[in-house]
């Protein structure tokens, strides 16, 4: 079982890129238009960082550490297993979640305050909130985990998670604060959105750190890269695609993965 300090790291983390959606409620409150071009490349880095991660050095280490206990062909199929079990499970949380209030797509502020009343744009943003909490809380577990493994990797994935945040927190806080004009409450259902992700960090921490295992941590690292890469190709891409700049959205991708490849490297 990893020691106390590793633990408490990985929960704090865990918490900073579930926080990052309060940066993005900031963002709406004092800036009047969406810059589209950054958010395109930042989308895309963090899509380019999760992908690379997920291929190059989760599943590769996921069927390492089951190739210790079992047949090296029975650990690939394991690993496997486990990777399209966390895209699985994502995906089944995207299905449950209603299809009109599903956060696939990153918005800008004018498409989110154009041609709607202040009551629909109130219950717009409450409804993202609790639909974002939903996304979260399996990422909070997945960021959690990829922390309990090595900072080396951690803090990519955190850093990626807490880019990936900072748009849905806008989502959030846009609707209310134009329907109500009150800034406090529009952050608070923003932050609390993000909160569901040091939720599924708990979570799991209660329900995997007692089975702890070599094999527990191996198809853990598998599940996790199954979410991620969901993630990317799911929300991140169609979300930097959706405003126009495709090079922007591919430049960041590859950047993404550049800086990833390179902070393993030196790490």
């Amino acid at each position: 079982m990893p020691d106390f300090s590793t633990i408490l790291i990985a929960l704090l983390l865990t918490l900073f890129a579930g926080l990052s959606t309060g940066i993005g409620a900031m963002i709406s409150f004092f800036t009047r238009h969406t810059d589209t071009r950054l958010l395109a490349g930042a989308l895309g880095l963090s899509a380019g960082v999760m992908i690379y991660i997920s291929f190059m050095e989760l599943m590769p280490e996921a069927s390492e550490g089951l190739a210790t206990v079992m047949p090296k062909r029975t650990a690939a199929a394991a690993m496997l297993a486990a990777f399209f079990g966390g895209i699985g499970l994502i995906a089944l949380i995207d299905w449950l979640v209603p299809a009109d209030e599903n956060p696939h797509e990153a918005h800008s502020m004018e498409e989110l305050t154009d041609g709607h009343s202040h009551h629909k744009m109130k219950r717009t943003g409450i409804m993202l909130a609790m639909a974002i909490g939903i996304h979260n809380f399996p990422e909070g577990m997945a960021t959690f985990i990829s922390a309990l493994d090595g900072l080396e990797m951690a803090l990519p994935i955190v850093i990626a998670i807490a880019i990936h945040n900072i748009p849905e927190g806008i989502a959030v806080s846009v609707p209310i604060y134009h329907s109500t004009g009150n800034r406090r409450k529009a952050f608070f259902y923003s932050l609390l959105s993000g909160l569901a992700e040091p939720a599924g960090a708990l979570v799991g921490m209660a329900f995997l750190l007692p089975l702890w295992s070599p094999v527990v941590n191996a198809v853990c690292l598998a599940v996790v890269a199954g979410i991620m890469v969901y993630i990317a190709f799911d929300e991140l891409l169609p979300g930097a695609e959706s405003f126009g700049h495709h090079h922007l959205s591919l430049i960041g991708v590859v950047v993404g993965m550049a800086l990833m490849g390179i902070t393993l490297v030196i790490l």
